[in-house]
């Protein structure tokens, strides 16, 4: 299985993965995946090994695949899935002359894949269902009606309390997680104001929060918690940049609730089947949607969204500015009712 270079993306493969070994129980599956999120695989019952391969992004590393190529060569694999699109995607199972190569059909992929398909994106709207549509036989993929099962990470409980302790986390209080960040640019992004106001009035209702992103959401978390006023920010704990990917898995699956932008780590807090409040501004619901049973998806379907853009090409980003903070506390609210220990956002006292 050639594995996607997102995160969420490699999160929603799991829907593949589980197709697949359900309907082979002798299936021996692994994962060629990028460093960023082979992690993942660590995660996935199904995943028996992943292989990194560690070239640059837009880089070829013809001599890093021929390598790599050789090692599955020599272990006789007899069905390659191709999840991206590129052509580079497709170089490593060619290579590894794997005999069966299935794959979409992308960019200049003929011959590399010696099982391609034809995509109708109409028929089959959701990433999730492409990638597990893949998994069926020739023929099958396009039928009406393709539900993928949804992804499920298995987080470590060790792990989650060596985290803890390493960065001195304590659940004294409920945790709320808020997930700022976005790695495809700014337009993802709730305004940061925004999550202020709603971390405040989580912390006065007798909360704490974590804020989890990636080192290059630091900047964004860093401004969130210095805008809290006194008090406020010591029940706030910035983790961006300071967790590796499945640090951050673990630590999330502790929490009692996730707000989070359309980003990778909302993908993670969807598969650990939390509660999670996601926010989508330029991107859409119909495509990429969490996919857990206790998820509720917040977007104002404005006429110039979803835009797909990384940034705002109207420059006012409505999408997300009008997204007011009181309709996300309502979303949690319903979502948590029904929960033991769940003592609404309204201030104690």
């Amino acid at each position: 299985m050639i594995a996607p270079a997102w995160v969420g993306d490699m999160v929603m493969a799991h829907s593949l993965f589980r197709l697949l070994a359900a309907a082979d129980s002798e299936l021996e599956l692994e994962l060629v995946a990028p460093p960023v999120t082979a992690p993942l695989g660590a995660r996935m019952a199904e995943v028996k090994a992943v292989h990194v391969l560690d070239v640059a992004h837009g880089r070829v590393g013809l001599a890093k695949r021929r390598r790599l190529a050789a090692e599955l060569r020599a272990r006789g694999f007899e069905h390659a899935i191709v999840l991206p699109n590129s052509w580079k995607s497709a170089l490593v199972p060619f290579l590894a002359r794997i005999p069966h190569r299935t794959g979409w059909r992308g960019e200049m992929r003929y011959g590399l894949l010696n099982d391609p398909r034809v995509l109708d994106a109409q028929r089959i709207p959701r990433m999730v269902d492409r990638f597990a549509a893949l998994g069926l036989a020739a023929g099958e993929e396009q039928l009406a009606g393709l539900k993928a099962p949804r992804p499920r990470l298995e987080a470590d409980t060790g792990g989650a309390q060596r985290a803890r302790e390493e960065l001195g986390l304590v659940a004294h209080r409920p945790v709320l997680a808020c997930c700022p960040g976005a790695e495809f640019g700014a337009s993802k992004r709730w305004p940061t104001r925004h999550f202020s106001t709603l971390i405040d009035a989580t912390v006065r209702a007798g909360w704490q929060v974590w804020l989890f992103g990636s080192a290059g959401d630091a900047a964004v978390t860093r401004r969130i918690r210095s805008s809290l006023a006194p008090g406020i920010d010591e029940a706030v704990f910035d983790l961006a940049g300071r967790t590796s990917l499945l640090a951050a898995v673990d630590l999330l699956s502790t929490v009692r609730a996730v707000v989070s932008n359309d980003s990778g780590l909302m993908h993670v807090a969807a598969a650990l089947d939390l509660p999670v409040v996601a926010l989508f501004g330029s991107t859409s619901t119909a495509f990429t949607p969490p996919l857990g049973s206790r998820v509720q998806t917040l977007t104002l379907g404005l006429d110039c969204s979803p835009c797909f853009r990384r940034t705002c090409p109207l420059r006012h980003h409505d999408c997300l500015e009008r997204l007011h903070p009181e309709r996300v506390t309502s979303a949690l609210t319903g979502l948590m009712t029904a929960r033991p220990g769940w003592q609404g956002m309204e201030p104690k006292g």
